[in-house]
């Protein structure tokens, strides 16, 4: 027999070369249906609770407190019968500074903002002070502190009756 060029398919390879095509085009559509799945459901970021109750005020001695840092990233600031709840982010680019009780002072390690204990900004590119949270007491006596409510210095919001709370 001599050689010749093939221009037709049998029924076998025929088949064969529609088996491939449809697991193809099903692989494709399994794909682009776990995007549409994926699409419709929102991504959910798990945050700390915005509010949380944060004791009693006489647990806090005169000056910060730090117990709150890590998980709500709050600090509680008492002075001079005042307790307020202050935001633990550099309001340069938002790092967190650290509590210098040696030096009595906030130092932000990403850009060298410094902040007194009661937050305000004396050194450093930071543009304001820290912000202030809202802070109230329960029936109980118990602090309760919101952070869905910010007070900032440079408004004038420091001395809101909800900006702190009297001891």
């Amino acid at each position: 027999m001599s050689e010749e060029t093939k221009t037709s398919l049998n029924r076998r390879e025929f088949f064969s070369f529609l088996a491939v095509g449809w697991i193809t085009f099903g692989a494709a559509t399994a794909g682009f249906a776990s995007l549409i799945f994926r699409y419709l459901y929102p991504n959910v970021v798990f945050e700390p609770a915005m509010d949380f109750i944060a004791g009693f005020p006489d647990d806090y001695a005169e000056g910060v407190d730090e117990r709150w840092k890590n998980g709500f990233g709050v600090w509680i600031y008492k002075k001079d019968g005042r307790l307020v709840a202050m935001s633990n982010i550099c309001t340069h680019l938002g790092c967190i500074p650290t509590w210098l009780p040696a030096e009595s002072k906030f130092k932000c390690p990403c850009h060298g903002s410094g902040y007194y204990p009661n937050g305000i900004n004396f050194e450093g590119p930071a543009p304001r002070p820290l912000e202030r949270f809202k802070i109230s007491r329960n029936p109980e006596g118990k602090i309760i502190v919101d952070k869905t409510k910010v007070f900032r210095y440079e408004k004038g919001e420091w001395n809101n009756q909800d900006a702190f709370i009297e001891v």
